[in-house]
């Protein structure tokens, strides 16, 4: 058993999202185990770039109000408690919304190789808000 007491707080790569969003790695991909998991706390109107992974993504919302789209064009509108799975390829996005941080822990499951993440284009604004008017919000 190892205990950890702290986990750095780290300010997440600019070249994958868009805004100020704050990472917490949990676990990170390893041979015998291949989770990988970080708390991710965005800031208002903060987002993922697009972006996918090999063997898909869970989400779990810790705090805040979020949102999490598709490319077909399907958002949800996620809280505290709320779990999103997204399947492996599946092309989406997730952040904060306009006026309310989000936090999530995320798991994904690594590829060997890393963590199994293909990163994409930024979400443009536009889609952003449309996004937003996709939930009435």
């Amino acid at each position: 058993m190892e205990h950890l007491t702290e986990t750095p707080t780290a300010k997440a790569p600019a070249g994958r999202f868009t805004g100020d969003v704050y990472l917490n790695m949990i676990a990170t991909p390893s041979e015998a185990a291949r989770l990988a998991s970080a708390l991710v706390r965005f800031t208002p109107g903060a987002r993922t770039n697009w972006h996918s992974h090999a063997h898909g993504q869970t989400l779990f919302v810790t705090d805040g109000v979020g949102l999490v789209g598709t490319r077909d064009g399907r958002v949800v509108r996620v809280g505290a408690g709320e779990v999103v799975q997204c399947p492996a390829g599946e092309e989406h996005w997730h952040g904060a919304t306009g006026t309310t941080l989000m936090a999530h822990v995320a798991m994904v499951v690594g590829d060997g190789e890393g963590d199994g993440t293909t990163w994409l284009e930024p979400v443009t604004d536009e889609q952003y808000a449309a996004a937003h008017s996709a939930v009435g919000r």
